[in-house]
């Protein structure tokens, strides 16, 4: 040991210029986290002694920890690093603005509005200028073609607009995104000892020589070596891939690494490496998350994309359920390593949300990409049109009726009438394509999680806004989201007696109250203390695990002092520690007596550790036998009327272990807890939120199903149900324990069947006595199920490390903010700054009406898009020239695209979102009232925009506008048709606001200030426009009176509105809805591909890939038909791949939608089968198979396969019926015969109908 200091003292003094006076470096202790195992022990041995060595290398003492001095940390951070991961720089505005301009449709018009400025400089001789026909005239005089230039300017500059403000909203956006992270990384915080006090600090804030207290549900914020450990088990997955747990003892493994989870157990680390040096730092570097070298990540990205389509084929191959599991593993690895506290995090969770099978693009995005394809399409067409009638009119015209020759001098000013027939056809598409969309989304999503903040909802992943909205079901914990959290032991059973409220110290024995404190004492996680109260006259603070508090008030009742005995057997003096988990679900502490013999204290739910204890101290403390027979007298007398007053049960017993017996065998855990002697059985109560039953009623008027899923008693799980209001009297409902529940929905095998849950689900309230996996098995259980037409959406709430999967599972995990574990929240997708579960409903109400304003945004833009595109095109097509000039049309766009969506986005949502049902997925964006307003108010403008431009000059007694020459000034006319026009927009937007076809269009319209202030703002940028605008805006001022007649014009939009909405939708059957979801099979492999690799906002891109995706569409349809000729020819069994459960489409389906299932381009013939049970991304979470295709009963786990029906193929190639295997005939099938033939249905999972033509063999094949 001497030896070693003296080496250390050697070596500290060498590095003094790099590391100060500490006895180990930066280096030494980076290759000792290296090691593992026993590897690690005979390093730390051979350099340091022992930990205790090493804490005195580091300065730090492993009881006191570090003293916390200011100057210390700063130091050992210069030294060892923080703890935290560099993150990526943020974009700048200038690349932002770089990736605006990417734009096709703006980058068209910029190459036009060149040409156009270039060819205005081109002055003709002036002899020749009669000869290039009417339309090219005579009538400029100099000033006028001086002035050609302007237009190409005012569409450049329009173009710069348009670009900056896109690149500010996204800017903006990206801000409030890192805001949003570093808010999460702040919530999170570590437990750790210094200066002898146990305190709580930013995860950032912990450093080298910290000692940092671990307990069950901890992600680890960093390296470490173990100090003392009780029962310590960690999940590595993160950073091995193995999914089973690892043992950490001081003696065989006492590394631990950053970024794994805590499973089981507790104990106290010291701090090795932080940030850049742990284990997942060094990960992080090497995958050179700190770099910024973008073509690096590019190259990167093409690689992973070529990895993942090598391992889907391999995966497609892959039978074994095991290398499915390990496959996961493995991919969650590097994503679940992410400690929240990085920026990188911020990347990485988008990433992760790629990877994992947890979300494909959400409803919203889906449905809305889908609408804006379509839209773009139209307004292609429309625009080519516009352009190819304009150019046949004028050549026409000139060359025909004008019989003129084609003179070469003439030939600019000709080419000059095609640039401008184009810039007309490009700006027709630039109206038409709503690049506002996208935008929109991002806007109201991005202000409503800004606003949910306020609600105490942090939002993880922005889509988990909208989706809640569609919610359908919560499944809610009880602890601390139901009730306050707020334990106090109000009832007890001590020695015989039955106490109504906590009984005086003198009434009970004084051995046997002294047994009880030492019990309660130790065998509560010494993280747990009870505080003074913050505030005079307040209520003591409760720190740590909740029931256990109740336990140690309950001693300071009883007038005796926890902490006395806690300072004379400290956590190092336990001689083993059983942690409470959900398997066991009871802890206990074993204590080394002075006589050498051993004395266990244990804890748990009543009815569990009843049935072990065969014991239980009398009156005078003597211990009298225990049999079952007392036992059920027990539970009757006790344990029941506890239960049904809504109180926890906890049974407090013990266990000596005498010498004579020698050393019993702690492993064995079965024999070490039985035999117990009964102390008591306390009840706890733990009061309802007051704001709960409110909230609750709220849910079930908004058409969501509250279920309750607790670890408690059945009778207390049901008392407080009733008082939250979950079970009403009268009600038809089920209240079943987790037993009865597992019994009931398996089979004779013990798997599960989907069947069975649907009898169960939809009268299901109260699931009591349940383990986590109960809790995944319900929530997958609805998502898959297919009862009910809608698919259903579930909420999750969870604050456990076992909770993870049912998190993830649902549509929407939240994750409770003070209770909950790092894992949980890891998992989550909202977490609740306050634990409350009128939070939800908040939230609730936020994603409803980022919904609606979308919708309402959708009403106002498709108005003005119809108007907008059939206003030019007929336009253009008898008056050979747009009513709307080109930069006209910009800044119809930049209102309604930017502007509205702004306005439109931001509607703060009311009380009245919650009065009405859930949407359900497939509720198309554009209803039928929508549908009426857009047809109804885009009637109205085309009148009056017509009548203004054939009669206009008549009814003002002006100059017509039509026929002008090139270059000719700006008319009158054509100005107060444009101003018209935008101010229809303008009052139109205010109809816009209502989408459910209500009267009072005006109702809350001043808690919007942006919305106000935008409607003002552009109405007053519109008056300079027309009054000062001259050239550019092809505008003339105009009178007061023509002002007057404009805006009467367009508050007419208002008036007619009226008249609409009188019109009962029900009546017009014609009218169609638009913008339903994306289906599964719509979306090719290699879009899957690009939304996996995609970040999750980037929409624009989307769309533009979108194009690429429809050139290969068409060309893979050839051969994707002749493969499937093929594959019928050849005698392979189609059905091969058909064995699991979730296998996406039939060989039907391929055939129902030729264009839409394209593989790779290599030939690969189609067996079907696409996903794994437990895997690829974008299967899993949303699509809710309807049965798909196949008949073979759905497979309770990953697990058991089921076999697959091979089904023979005749030569006509008609699969003949399969015959179901199981009992499970689809309730809803539309029978057995055309189970096989059942496209897989919209996501809901509803069956198509049985007349659907697709039914047919002669479509299907």
């Amino acid at each position: 040991m001497a030896n070693n200091s003296y080496s250390g003292v050697k070596n500290s003094m060498v590095e003094a210029n790099h590391d100060g006076e500490f006895g180990c470096t930066l280096k030494d202790l980076r290759s000792l986290m290296e090691l593992r195992g026993a590897e690690a022990i005979s390093k730390i041995g051979e350099s340091y002694g022992d930990v205790q060595g090493l804490c005195g290398r580091l300065k730090t003492s492993p009881v006191d920890g570090l003293s916390g001095q200011p100057a210390d940390i700063e130091k050992r951070k210069t030294v060892f690093g923080q703890n935290l991961i560099p993150p990526k720089k943020p974009k700048t505005f200038l690349q932002l603005v770089w990736e605006a301009l990417q734009d096709v449709t703006l980058i068209i018009l910029e190459v036009a509005a060149i040409v156009s400025l270039g060819l205005s400089f081109y002055k003709p001789p002036d002899a020749k200028r009669e000869n290039c026909g009417r339309a090219a005239g005579g009538v400029e005089d100099e000033t006028e073609s001086e002035a050609g230039w302007i237009e190409g300017v005012a569409i450049l500059l329009s173009v710069i607009c348009v670009v900056l403000v896109t690149a500010f909203n996204d800017w903006s956006k990206e801000k409030q995104f890192r805001g949003l992270q570093n808010r999460i990384e702040q919530e999170q915080k570590f437990t750790v000892v210094r200066g002898g006090q146990v305190i709580q600090i930013p995860v950032a804030e912990i450093v080298v020589g910290d000692i940092a207290q671990i307990k069950y549900g901890d992600l680890l914020p960093s390296d470490g070596v173990l100090i003392q450990g009780n029962d310590l088990k960690i999940d590595e997955s993160s950073l091995t891939g193995e999914s089973d747990h690892v043992k950490k003892t001081q003696e065989k493994d006492p590394m631990l690494l950053s970024g794994t989870h805590v499973m089981e157990g507790s104990g106290k680390m010291l701090v090795t490496a932080v940030g850049v040096n742990s284990q997942t730092g060094i990960i992080f570097t090497l995958l050179g998350a700190s770099e910024d070298d973008d073509d690096e990540d590019e190259e990167e990205k093409k690689k992973e994309k070529e990895e993942k389509k090598k391992q889907r084929k391999i995966k497609k191959q892959e039978g074994s359920v095991e290398n499915r599991k390990k496959a996961k593993a493995q991919d969650g690895a590097a994503m679940e390593m992410q400690p929240l506290n990085s920026d990188e995090g911020a990347d990485a969770e988008e990433k992760k949300k790629a990877n994992l099978p947890k979300k494909e693009k959400s409803v919203l995005q889906g449905k809305l990409t889908k609408l804006a394809v379509q839209i773009g399409k139209a307004g292609l067409v429309m625009s080519a049109i516009t352009v190819i009638i304009l150019v046949v009119l004028f050549v026409v015209d000139t060359f025909w009726i004008q019989n003129l020759p084609w003179d070469k001098d003439c030939t600019p000013i000709y080419i000059q009438f095609f640039v401008k027939f184009f810039i007309i056809g490009v700006t027709v598409l630039v109206v038409a394509v709503p690049e506002g969309l996208p935008l929109a989304v991002t806007i109201s999503l991005a202000y409503s999680v800004k606003k949910m903040m306020k609600d105490n909802n942090l939002v993880r992943h922005l889509d988990a806004c909208e989706t809640m909205g569609n919610a359908t079901a919560i499944c809610s914990d009880k602890t601390g989201t139901l009730t306050m959290n707020r334990m106090t032991v109000v009832q007890a059973y001590i020695a015989d007696k039955y106490y109504r409220k906590v009984p005086e110290p003198e009434n009970i024995a004084p051995s046997i109250l002294d047994l009880l404190i030492l019990g309660i004492a130790v065998n509560c996680a010494y993280t747990t203390k009870i505080m003074p109260p913050e505030k005079e006259g307040g209520l003591p603070r409760q720190v740590g695990n909740k029931t256990e508090c109740s336990l140690l008030g309950f001693s300071n009742d009883l007038k005796r002092d926890y902490q006395t005995i806690r300072n004379e057997i400290p956590e190092e003096k336990l001689y083993k520690v059983y942690t409470f988990n959900s398997v066991r679900k009871s802890m206990s502490t074993v204590l080394k007596m002075a006589d050498g013999s051993y004395r266990m204290f244990s804890k748990g739910a009543s009815e569990i550790l009843l049935k072990k204890c065969y014991k239980i101290l009398t009156a005078n403390g003597e211990s009298k036998v225990f049999r079952p027979r007392d036992r059920d007298d027990m539970v009757k007398k006790v344990i029941e009327p506890m239960a049904s007053e809504g109180l926890r049960t906890i049974c407090l017993a013990y266990r000596d272990f005498p010498m004579s017996e020698g050393e019993p065998d702690w492993d064995n855990e079965n024999d070490i807890l039985s035999g117990l002697t009964c102390l008591c059985v306390v009840g706890i109560e733990d009061p309802v939120r007051l704001e709960v039953p409110d909230a609750i009623r709220k849910c079930q008027r908004a058409g969501i199903t509250v279920r309750m899923v607790t670890g408690d008693n059945i009778n207390t799980a049901r008392a407080i149900a009733s008082k939250c209001g979950i079970l009403q009297p009268g009600d038809d409902f089920l209240c079943i324990e987790g037993k009865e529940f597992n019994r009931r929905i398996r089979n004779e095998k013990g798997e599960i069947e989907q069947e069975r849950i649907d009898k169960i689900w939809p009268k299901l309230r109260v699931l009591a006595r349940s383990s986590p996996t109960d809790k995944h098995t319900l929530v997958k259980g609805i998502i898959d199920s297919t009862v009910i037409e809608q698919r259903q959406v579930v909420a999750v709430t969870g604050d456990g490390t076992n909770d993870g999967p049912a998190l993830k599972k649902a549509d929407v995990g939240f994750a409770m903010g003070i209770a909950g574990t790092d894992v949980a929240k890891e998992a989550s997708d909202i977490i609740l700054t306050d634990d409350n579960f009128s939070s939800i409903v908040k939230a609730v109400m936020w994603g409803r009406n980022v919904y609606d304003s979308i919708s309402k945004f959708l009403q106002f833009q498709l108005t003005v898009n119809v108007v907008a595109v059939i206003v030019a095109f007929t336009g253009a097509c008898i008056t050979q020239d747009s009513p709307l000039k080109a930069v006209q049309m910009l800044w119809v766009n930049l209102i309604m695209d930017t502007f509205a969506s702004l306005a439109l986005a931001t509607e703060p949502p009311t009380e009245a979102l919650l009065l009405r049902k859930p949407y359900g997925r497939n509720k198309p964006l554009i209803s039928r009232t929508m549908m009426k307003n857009i047809l109804g108010q885009g009637v109205y403008q085309l009148i009056i925009i017509f009548s203004l431009l054939f009669a206009g000059e008549k009814i003002f007694d002006i100059d017509s506008g039509r026929n002008a020459p090139l270059h000719a000034p700006p008319s009158e006319h054509y100005t107060i048709v444009f101003n018209t026009f935008v101010l229809m927009q303008l009052f139109n937007e205010i109809n816009a606001r209502k989408i459910h076809g209500e009267r009072n269009v005006f109702d809350g319209i001043f808690n919007n200030l942006i919305f106000c202030s935008i409607v003002f703002g552009t109405f007053i940028i519109q008056i300079v426009i027309v009054q000062f605008g001259g050239k550019p805006f092809s505008c003339v001022a105009l009178t007061i009176d023509q002002w007057l007649w404009c805006t009467f014009l367009g508050f007419g939009s208002l008036l007619w509105g009226q008249v609409i909405s009188t019109v009962p939708t029900s009546r017009l059957k014609f009218l169609k809805t638009a913008g339903h979801g994306t289906q599964k099979e719509e979306i090719p492999d290699e879009e899957l591909d690009e939304l996996d690799d995609m970040e999750e906002i980037d929409h624009a891109e989307r769309e533009l890939r979108r194009g690429q995706i429809l050139w290969f569409r068409g060309l893979n349809r050839i051969q994707t038909q002749i493969r499937v000729v093929n594959a019928f020819r050849s005698s392979i069994s189609l059905y091969e791949g058909l064995g699991k459960p979730e296998s996406r489409s039939s060989i039907h389906n391929f055939m129902n939608h030729p264009e839409f299932r394209i593989e790779d381009s290599e030939p690969h013939i189609p067996l079907i089968d696409d996903t794994d049970a437990e895997d690829d991304a974008p299967t899993k979470r949303n699509s809710a198979s309807p049965r798909n295709a196949t008949p073979t009963p759905p497979s309770p786990s990953p697990s058991p396969s089921p076999t697959p029906t091979p089904t023979p193929v005749n030569n006509n190639a008609a699969p003949t019926t399969p015959v179901s295997p199981s009992p499970n005939q689809n309730n809803n099938a539309v029978e057995s015969s055309s189970n096989h033939l059942l496209p897989e249905g919209p996501k809901s999972g509803t069956p198509s109908a049985p007349g659907s033509p697709l039914h047919s063999l002669e479509t299907s094949l």
